[in-house]
């Protein structure tokens, strides 16, 4: 067994050692891992949370940190020890078997983006109305860019994709600078007084799960290993500078804030991002934070509706899920069942929402229980697999197993466990987290059962995934 283990992963690595097709340097891959992160919903989150916390928020941040650095050594242990382009839901199945697999890709990809997606178009929804004061139908705009998006998608116009990773790094440096002139006070002076006590008690931890969906994402670079240059050390890199990066931007940018703007106005504004660059920079910093919040709303619609439906369409090769998934547009090739079926769940939230500074904070805050959720599986895929393939050549190993596999798994369940901004929130964002969760997990189950005809959590070879 440990001869062939050993022989499978030179086969494996080897595969990732083909450098005709590496492009992606170091710099690019943390353009991907900064630039994904980014998002309206990002912008508004930090805010609510330095506005529910003040200073204090910045206990949560560096949590929030150190459990993304934990989920960063595990993803990159994964890659590199099944160094191919794909997703959670290979490793998962490797290690676990078909229901943590699916479970994985559900709670990972599919749920986030039903719930982040949404309020990223509510959001945009609000923010143009404000600007050019459109009296439209109840978030009229917001479906007009989704059904536009869709159509682009369908026709394989692939517009923003192209430009989102550029679009959305230099969002993070404008965003670097908002806090640093805010905090400098050097084009208008403060209008606040900023309290530099820090307090530590349940409420502060409790905005954990805030802190973190600023973290959430960097995982990206792994699809990208076999167009990688040197993955070995650049996939572990990039998500390190990457998540450090990160944690620097929002961090600033979020101190700035309270010098600006008054707390309870981050807390209760739909758009406070709009408010606070318009307050540090005047009517520029208006129309330059407006178009940036349109485009990174662009780049994140179109990059969901473009690699979801295509995770669904490998899943449906699998019998993973119905084999209507697989069928393609036969003129451009686009899996058009899982791009309407995409829209259909982002769809569903905005349906149901009223209260729309409510709404966003629920549907974030729930997207970042699913987030966690997925990285509490990679976790525990990382300990089993170093069980069941102990020989296995490993290009990389995460540092202090598993004391960071343990501490991520009990840190991001426990984040679960206190991810609402506010008590009142509690049963609405686990309402809706329990009952989508509960559906996925109860026809996972009856599909693999039934339809698959597998057991539930019975893994397949590493040998299974290179055929």
């Amino acid at each position: 067994m440990t001869g062939k283990n050993n022989k499978q992963g030179s086969r494996l690595i080897d595969q990732a050692k083909q450098v005709n097709a590496k492009k992606l340097t170091l710099f690019n891959l943390i353009a991907i891992a900064v630039g994904l992160v980014l998002s309206q919903g990002v912008m508004v989150i930090i805010l609510q949370g330095f506005g529910l916390s003040g200073i204090s928020f910045f206990i949560p941040l560096i949590i929030g940190f150190f459990l993304a650095l934990s989920y960063a050594t595990s993803f990159a242990e994964l890659a590199l020890l099944i160094p191919k382009s794909g997703s959670i839901s290979d490793y998962s199945l490797v290690a676990t078997g078909h229901l943590p697999a699916m479970l994985s890709v559900f709670c990972g990809y599919i749920l986030v983006a039903m719930f982040a997606v949404s309020a990223e178009l509510i959001l945009i929804d609000d923010v143009i109305k404000k600007i050019f004061k459109l009296d439209v139908p109840y978030f009229g705009i917001g479906f007009l860019i989704l059904f536009i998006s869709v159509g682009l998608n369908l026709l394989k116009i692939d517009i923003f994709s192209k430009v989102q990773n550029t679009v959305a790094f230099v969002m993070v440096v404008l965003l670097l600078l908002l806090g640093i002139f805010a905090i400098s006070g050097w084009v208008y002076p403060h209008t606040q007084v900023v309290d530099y006590t820090i307090t530590f008690d349940t409420n502060t931890v409790a905005l954990v799960a805030l802190a973190f969906w600023g973290f959430v994402g960097v995982e990206f670079v792994v699809p990208m290993i076999e167009e990688s240059k040197n993955p070995s050390k650049n996939i572990p890199r990039s998500m390190y500078i990457g998540l450090t990066t990160i944690f620097i931007t929002i961090s600033l940018y979020g101190v700035g804030a309270l010098y600006f703007l008054p707390q309870e106005h981050l807390v209760n504004s739909l758009t406070p991002h709009i408010e606070y660059a318009t307050a540090v920079f005047g009517p520029t910093g208006l129309i330059f934070i407006a178009i940036g919040a349109l485009f990174a709303t662009l780049s994140t619609l179109n990059a969901t509706l473009a690699a979801l439906p295509r995770m669904l369409q490998g899943m449906a090769s699998n019998k993973q899920v119905l084999s209507i998934f697989a069928r393609v547009n036969q003129k451009n090739n686009v899996p058009w069942v899982g791009v309407v079926f995409v829209a259909v769940i982002i769809m569903i939230p905005m349906l149901f929402s009223q209260n729309e500074t409510e709404v966003i904070k629920v549907l974030l805050t729930a997207a970042c229980i699913s987030w966690l959720i997925a990285y509490v599986i990679a976790h525990i895929n990382v300990i089993v697999l170093r069980k069941r393939y102990p020989q296995m050549a490993r290009p990389y190993k995460a540092p202090f197993y598993p004391f960071l596999q343990i501490i991520g798994i009990i840190g991001m369940v426990l984040t679960i466990f206190y991810a609402v901004p506010t008590p009142d929130l509690r049963v609405k964002i686990f309402t809706w987290v329990g009952i989508v969760i509960g559906f996925t997990t109860i026809i996972s189950i009856l599909w693999i059962k039934l339809v698959m005809k597998r057991q539930l959590f019975q893994p397949e070879s590493i040998e299974s995934l290179t055929k």
